[in-house]
């Protein structure tokens, strides 16, 4: 399957009502389980040459699928060679520390792939939504509201991508996702959630709450990924109402991205290399 991934990605100013939130591939389960598998074996390769390690950071509505996309996309992986970290409310720990250090410290070592389900975007969207959080943070510059204006939040954005700059630079290859859901959908998603009592433990009413604030949400996500897509860590917009090919798009973008490094599996030291058939007889002959 060939997607164009420029159909998705963020590379001049958007306006979030003009993407699409449902896009359907015809038999995008089958297709995911092939290109997982090829995955699979790209990791395995970066994971032997270990120059480079990859950053997913996952943003999206609640509801938008985020868990079941990472279990499908990377099921197939290593184990040693993916790490997810889901990003709670900040520990008490944690607030005595710069907004960024919880995420620096989960960053994936090279050869790894690391995915962020919910990341240190969060600090210039729940934070902006929800503005009274920041005062756990106890910034010294922050006394009242009127301090978490527009410029403090853009301040924050222009730190972050100074943080991503650095990973880049560093050999962390940043991709971020924005899974793209429609209110409609999250509302079924919602009710299946109370319908199903299998699913019942999934439903908090904290999601109602949040649901209400739903066009804040737009709008700080809008702002966001207008100013934090750039050429070394692209946002992708994806469409987010049909799960499978939700995460078909986003695999098919994920392995395009690792293509293009080429990975090699290190050979082995001549010295070494000269006495393999040495080392083939002593085990041949034991």
């Amino acid at each position: 399957m060939k997607m164009s991934k420029g159909k998705y990605k963020i590379e001049s100013k958007i306006q979030l009502s003009d993407f699409e939130t449902e896009e359907v591939v015809d038999d995008a389960e089958k297709k995911l389980k092939k290109i997982s598998k090829k995955l699979s074996k790209i990791q395995d390769t970066m994971y032997a040459e270990g120059k480079y390690s990859m950053l997913i950071c996952l943003q999206g509505m609640d509801t938008s699928g985020k868990d079941s996309l990472i279990r499908e996309v990377f099921k197939n992986v290593n184990a040693r060679g993916v790490e997810v970290h889901s990003f709670k409310v900040p520990t008490e720990l944690e607030l005595k520390h710069d907004f960024l250090w919880r995420h620096y410290i989960a960053l994936p070592a090279k050869g790894k792939i690391g995915v962020f389900n919910r990341t240190h975007y969060e600090n210039v969207l729940v934070t902006r939504v929800h503005p009274n959080y920041v005062f756990g943070e106890n910034i010294p510059s922050v006394k009242t509201l009127e301090d978490l204006n527009d410029d403090f939040y853009h301040n924050r954005m222009d730190r972050i991508n100074a943080f991503e700059k650095h990973l880049t630079d560093s050999g962390t290859i940043v991709l971020k996702f924005f899974l793209n859901l429609s209110k409609e959908e999250q509302k079924n998603r919602l009710l299946r959630r109370l319908n199903l009592p299998e699913k019942n433990w999934k439903f908090s009413a904290g999601d109602l709450k949040e649901r209400k604030l739903w066009d804040k949400y737009q709008f700080c996500y809008e702002d966001l990924l207008n100013r934090t897509s750039k050429e070394n860590a692209p946002w992708y917009v994806i469409p987010a109402d049909d799960k499978p090919t939700a995460r078909l798009i986003l695999a098919d973008i994920v392995i395009a991205e690792l293509k293009k490094y080429n990975f090699k599996e290190p050979t082995l030291p001549a010295k070494i290399q000269a006495q393999v058939e040495e080392f083939k007889n002593q085990l041949n002959n034991e």
